[in-house]
């Protein structure tokens, strides 16, 4: 497991008795502070990095929580929150939205404990619904989990030579047949935007699903800086399939892949996941990360053939007054008119509607 997946274990930890454990509501003061314990804790994830706050709290307005446990000064124990409150997906606390890792990073059970015990608290108060944290361990939580997803990750060899002979001859004839199209892969940051958003946002519509706004996009790109890069595979000069990867503790992950529909037939999308995966080696990375799957989905199936290999998440919730766990995505029946309507919609206006509906669901 990667140090980037490692996320949500409470290890006991000696700890000197004489020091009195705390838990705060932190601000930027102590971002700095926030961020060195981060830094050093192999469980932690990119996205628990205080910029992260900044980052959906100036694309989205949301309002954050950000927790801190301590022993004395110094912080042993991280949970951050972020609320999402609309009339048409409620009310409710998640760590942390938009991304597949977060959730509580503590070293000890008593941190951990009492950062959770503050959650509740807070959550009450502000009478949201529920608390979801994304976690990829069960650790000693007693709060009931959402068990049904998987994080497909891939461990990469040395070279793109050995990483082409590991996979089937079939795939790598797939790798091929857009190649005889005259399809080339380039990789940039920031300059690459609009390229990506306009695959991207296409992409969405015919899924059915609201689109991001570009400027979180773009603020994700600022922050990371050359640990974030944008892939554009281009037909005749047109960009038709695009892709952003985070790079973090030797582990490349693509939160974010598309390819229009309309090129789908000559294999663009194998072309782009086999340029990202060798840019992964290039880059030194031992671990590609390919994001959440359901298992036995197609989108499982389709990672799995690549030699990706499951990981399970855990996603625990604490519900204000019990029932079912929350199951706010498009696969829930529930939503399934809306998708098909939103299929139907012109781009400008899925591209315009988008944004105000997807900042409240995580």
């Amino acid at each position: 497991m990667t140090a980037t997946l490692a996320a949500a274990r409470a290890v006991d930890r000696p700890a000197p008795s004489v020091l009195r454990m705390t838990v705060e509501a932190v601000d930027d003061s102590s971002a700095a502070a926030w961020d060195a314990f981060v830094a050093d804790e192999p469980g932690a994830s990119v996205y628990h990095g205080y910029a992260w706050r900044r980052l959906v709290h100036s694309v989205f307005g949301h309002q954050t929580l950000y927790f801190a446990a301590r022993e004395g000064a110094k912080i042993v124990g991280v949970l951050p929150l972020v609320r999402l409150k609309s009339r048409l997906f409620g009310d409710f606390l998640v760590s942390v939205p938009y991304f597949n890792y977060g959730g509580v990073i503590a070293r000890s059970s008593q941190a951990c404990a009492e950062l959770l015990r503050h959650a509740e608290q807070a959550a009450q108060l502000m009478g949201v619904s529920h608390i979801e944290l994304r976690h990829t361990e069960a650790g000693q939580l007693t709060w009931p989990a959402r068990t049904d997803k998987v994080a497909m990750l891939l461990k990469l060899p040395a070279t793109p030579e050995a990483l082409r002979q590991s996979l089937p001859s079939k795939l790598r004839s797939q790798i091929k047949r857009p190649l005889r199209e005259g399809v080339t892969c380039t990789f940039g940051g920031e300059e690459s935007l609009a390229a990506f958003y306009d695959v991207f946002a296409e992409n969405m519509r015919d899924l059915g699903t609201p689109v991001y706004p570009r400027r979180f996009f773009q603020a994700i790109l600022q922050t990371l800086g050359e640990r974030a890069r944008i892939a554009i595979v281009r037909l005749k000069d047109a960009p038709v399939a695009a892709a952003l990867l985070i790079t973090h503790r030797g582990t490349t992950e693509i939160p974010w892949a598309s390819s229009l529909r309309r090129v789908n037939g000559i294999g663009v999308n194998m072309y782009l996941y086999w340029s990202v995966l060798e840019f992964a080696v290039k880059q030194g990375s031992a671990v590609f990360d390919f994001g959440r799957s359901t298992l036995d989905s197609g989108t499982y199936r389709f990672k799995k053939q690549w030699g990706a290999e499951p990981l399970q998440l855990h996603w625990h919730y604490w519900l204000k007054s019990g029932g079912e766990l929350p199951r706010l995505n498009p696969s829930n029946p529930k939503y399934r008119l809306a998708v098909a309507a939103w299929q139907k919609l012109p781009l400008p206006v899925a591209n315009w509607l988008g944004p105000h509906l997807v900042k409240n669901l995580p």
